[in-house]
């Protein structure tokens, strides 16, 4: 029985010195873990900010790029018929977007959509505008149209994502 008691005198002591030594030692691997989760997360957003930031920048250039005010200007040339003209549209817009297409990687969910509805809105409008407008008739006709069509709505689908755009910016930095 004194052996018990003596083996017990050890042993107890033993376990208290283990177990405090084990929560230290645990204790600094997890202070150790957070360090270094810390340290990745810094490094990857010194990669990632400057890309978002360009995808924020390359959206609202292709936002700008296809309002009605900039790229029937940019586009309307002499000679053109509304057939042309409506294709040349169509065409550029296609074009702008897929150039574009990869930086929804870097936006919300929310902003992108909205970028898509500005771009689809305007594409229904320049086919609306096509479709009221003489075929042979000249590019300037469909300008026309196409400015009509969007001095009467309400909403500008493409100001609002650009608001939005730029309120997620600001959000995020």
């Amino acid at each position: 029985m004194d052996a018990l008691i003596e083996f017990g005198k050890i042993l107890i002591p033993a376990s208290v010195v283990l177990y405090a030594a084990y929560l230290l030692v645990r204790s600094f691997i997890q202070k150790e873990i957070e360090m270094k989760k810390l340290e990745i997360r810094g490094r990857s957003i010194e990669t990632v900010l400057p890309s978002r930031l360009q995808a924020y920048e390359r959206m609202t250039l292709f936002l700008e790029r296809i309002s009605p005010q900039n790229l029937l200007i940019r586009l309307s040339g002499p000679g053109m018929t509304v057939r042309e003209f409506h294709q040349l549209l169509l065409s550029e817009i296609r074009t702008e977007y897929n150039h574009n297409a990869s930086q929804q990687v870097y936006m919300s969910q929310e902003v992108w959509d909205l970028i898509i509805n500005a771009k689809e809105d305007l594409i229904v409008s320049i086919n609306d505008a096509s479709g009221e407008t003489n075929p042979e008739a000249s590019s300037l006709d469909l300008s026309k149209k196409i400015f009509e069509k969007a001095v009467n709505k309400t909403v500008d689908p493409i100001a609002h994502a650009i608001a939005e755009l730029k309120k997620e910016i600001q959000r995020t930095f």
